[in-house]
């Protein structure tokens, strides 16, 4: 299990190629990485789970290509967003 403690502000996120696909912004609780701002000025929000290492950047398991495709715009849903279960 990958520490998100270690995972920090403006930290490269790399694909499963070692391209860089993207920028951390934050943290978002401790299952979701919140990332910076792309050229069309949209955050984007992708899952702990897919995350295999950290060490001077965020590594996923995934393409860049397929991380683009799936990751999300908006933040997870949590148990205070105001949904009813």
């Amino acid at each position: 299990m990958i520490a998100e403690t270690r995972i920090r502000p403006e930290m490269s996120v790399v694909c499963s190629e070692n391209g860089q696909f993207a920028v951390v912004d934050h943290m978002e609780g401790p299952d979701t990485i919140k990332l910076k701002k792309d050229a069309s000025g949209q955050h984007h929000y992708i899952p702990m789970s897919w995350v295999t290492m950290v060490d001077d950047k965020v590594h996923v398991d995934r393409s860049g290509t397929v991380a683009m495709k799936e990751w999300s715009l908006t933040p997870p849903a949590g148990p205070n967003s105001g949904h009813l279960a």
